[in-house]
């Protein structure tokens, strides 16, 4: 469910910059008659995927652990709430700046949001046992317990994986999750997959 809400929240956000990028346009090129005629024929549209776009992040929001909660996370949920009433009296005000300082603090919101997760891919780490390496890296996601699963994370504890198929994950990366070649050294993935195998599996 986690995965499909991602995706979701994913699709939301891109038609979401798409309709206030194109009334923001219209906006600032004067295009008044057109503005209207637009807002007239995704007024539904609109709402609907606001909607969306609140709940399926609210949604989100609500898998993470509660503790530790990244500082962008609280910057970015700040820069939506406070882009909804700049878009809202600006377009229904025709005021530019209003329009486009809301345009603006709805895109920095979502790159604050993959710059994060960039961040936490990114991150290089040194660690002295596969477990530490967990905690860093991986917990977020799947828990300490590896049952978490947070954006569509796998129950560590009910994989078949064998010890190969879990380095290769690691590696590589899967579907919502990073892959780590480039931030961890082969030791530290082997050490990650033994930790998963030994201390996760069939727990």
């Amino acid at each position: 469910m986690a995965t499909g809400m991602l995706h979701s929240h994913t699709l939301f956000v891109v038609l979401f910059t798409l309709i206030y990028l194109i009334k923001t346009i219209l906006l600032l090129s004067d295009r008044d008659e057109l503005l209207e005629k637009f807002k007239k024929k995704t007024k539904v549209a609109e709402r609907v995927v606001s909607f969306g776009f609140l709940a399926t992040g609210i949604f989100l929001i609500t898998q993470l652990p509660h503790s530790p909660f990244p500082t962008l996370m609280y910057i970015k949920i700040a820069l939506v709430l406070l882009s909804i009433p700049l878009a809202v009296i600006g377009f229904k005000k025709k005021n530019k700046v209003l329009a486009t300082l809301s345009f603006f603090l709805i895109v920095v919101s979502f790159s604050l949001a993959y710059k994060a997760k960039a961040a936490k891919a990114g991150d290089k780490i040194i660690a002295l046992s596969g477990k530490e390496i967990f905690e860093q890296k991986c917990m977020l996601c799947h828990g300490n317990d590896g049952k978490l699963g947070v954006g569509g994370a796998k129950d560590l504890s009910v994989t078949q994986l064998q010890h190969s198929g879990i380095v290769d994950i690691i590696t590589n990366g899967k579907n919502t999750m990073a892959a780590y070649k480039e931030t961890l050294t082969s030791e530290q993935i082997e050490a990650v997959a033994s930790y998963i195998e030994t201390d996760l599996k069939g727990k």
